[in-house]
């Protein structure tokens, strides 16, 4: 039995546990979640015996700090009105559409703001009891901003880093929010800050400058900072470009599963065998380019250049934020939208687009990435979008072909997916097109190019890059940590 008074050397901080909470009959037990977080930081609780903090997804609950597949996990209780507030309303209200260049208009509520800093401190507070002296901590993701800079109020032993999953937008942007000096300055409490794209990094240098006027060239900030005895020094804050991946041996191992194949003929004999299937798998979210794609496909319908016999659309929008209005009216948008095309183009027994408002287990994701001939992934703005990245990792075949929007942090790395802007949908329309009527030996060269940056770029490197880095900040005697690439080395 572990204490729940001891510390660990390694300390996870988001806004989730890695854990889903299910009621039964005899009381209730703890699931792990199938997110890509938790694929990417799990292993690394195993390896150097860490802990977990984050919220356990149950309103007005208390939890006691548990054990979890050899992780040990600290649960911060959040009200209804916290979840109302900071989560519904600042993370995802508020920030989510600034950052993501204003897709949607973001709500400024001061209320908001309120809780946001007194939820963060909630989590800093938790973090800080049970990091070890001279800990590492690495807190995840845009709900948890102000942490490192908390954290190293009340614990400056510590070395801190923090992972930024969405974009940072550019100043112009981000200078509308009334609480921008504040955001960074928390930030400014890591010692190393990542970001999926070297432009987010730009992004967030100049807002360093412009509103402190700090020194940051390159990927280097010089922070003005007290040591223990209160003389003036420079804190070296790294903040860079660290793209995130997926764990793209496990895609691979599903792709070559028999069953799983078998189950991918059958996908195609459900929809009539057309000559090409199309895919799309997204969260229900604005952001996502969903409309702008089903435009694209309805006009190539309506102007004769695609048949529904010869060409579906799949679209698997799982559900997202369904309390935030924006995000029901979106849903309303897109089910017109889905209900009008398969009205003018479909037949009986025959959708032209075949929308699926639910999540699937990953074998079912596995089999729709090998049924489908083309991959759409339309993102008006994403920090990476990790699902082109699946497809890739499941094309075992190497055949098939992406098509990727320039503003997903992915096509800095997939160059050779079809590039598009999203919001030219006369050139999303010539890009389906061209993939429809790609050749089999440049659908091949396209894929193999792609599989060879996914399958070395996975998200084991990920966490290792980033924690090197890291590592290089940690002062003397701290505790080493071990990466995922130095365990398997062993």
């Amino acid at each position: 039995m572990i204490s729940e008074s001891r510390t660990f050397s390694f300390v996870v901080v988001s806004n989730r546990l890695p854990v889903d909470r299910v009621e039964g009959k005899d009381g209730g037990s703890w699931q792990r979640s199938p997110g890509g977080l938790v694929t990417a930081l799990e292993p690394l609780m195993s390896v150097n015996d860490g802990a977990w903090v984050g919220w356990p997804g149950i309103a007005d609950r208390e939890f006691e700090p548990f054990e979890n597949e050899g992780a040990w996990l600290v649960p911060v209780s959040l009200s209804e009105q916290d979840v109302a507030d900071y989560y519904e309303g600042f993370s995802n209200d508020t920030l989510w559409p600034l950052y993501h260049d204003v897709i949607a208009q973001p709500s400024y509520h001061r209320e908001w703001w309120e809780s946001y800093v007194e939820v963060n401190r909630r989590f800093a507070e938790a973090a800080a009891s049970v990091a070890e002296d001279l800990g590492t901590v690495w807190v995840q993701d845009y709900q948890l901003q102000l942490v490192p800079a908390m954290l190293r109020e009340l614990r400056p032993d510590l070395t801190i880093g923090f992972f930024n999953h969405i974009p940072f937008p550019a100043y112009g942007i981000y200078s509308q929010l009334p609480w921008r000096r504040q955001i960074v300055q928390g930030l400014l409490g890591a010692d190393v800050i990542g970001f999926q794209r070297n432009a987010d990094a730009g992004n967030f240098a100049r807002a360093v400058r412009r509103l402190f006027g700090y020194s940051a060239k390159g990927s280097v900030v010089e922070v003005p900072a007290t040591d223990t005895d209160g003389r003036p020094i420079v804190r070296t804050v790294i903040a860079r470009h660290f793209p995130i991946s997926i764990d793209a041996s496990a895609y691979e191992r599903l792709a070559a599963d028999p069953a799983v194949q078998e189950r991918a003929r059958e996908i195609r004999r459900e929809l009539g065998n057309p000559k090409t299937v199309m895919l799309g798998v997204d969260r229900l979210d604005y952001t996502k380019g969903i409309g702008h794609r089903i435009k694209a496909f309805g006009e190539l319908l309506e102007e004769g250049r695609l048949t529904a016999e010869d060409a579906i659309l799949i679209q698997v929008a799982s559900p997202s934020r369904e309390r935030v209005e924006t995000y029901r009216a979106l849903r309303d948008e897109i089910e017109l939208a889905v209900g009008r095309i398969n009205g003018d183009y479909g037949s009986i027994g025959h959708a032209a687009i075949s929308y699926l408002h639910h999540s699937y287990p990953r074998p079912e994701m596995v089999a729709l990435f090998l049924a489908a001939d083309v991959m759409l992934v339309t993102a008006l703005r994403d920090g990476m979008n990790l699902v082109a990245k699946e497809y890739v990792a499941s094309r075992v075949d190497d055949d098939g072909v992406l098509i990727l929007s320039e503003f997903a942090g992915a096509a800095d790395e997939l160059k050779s997916a079809l590039l598009i802007n999203p919001h030219d949908i006369d050139g999303m329309k010539d890009a389906i097109l061209i993939a429809m009527a790609m050749p089999k030996r440049e659908r091949t060269a396209r894929m193999r190019a792609l599989r060879r940056r996914v399958l070395e770029h996975d998200v084991e490197r990920w966490s290792s890059s980033f924690l090197s880095v890291l590592a290089r900040t940690r002062p003397a005697g701290a505790p080493a940590l071990e990466t995922l690439d130095e365990a398997h080395a062993e």
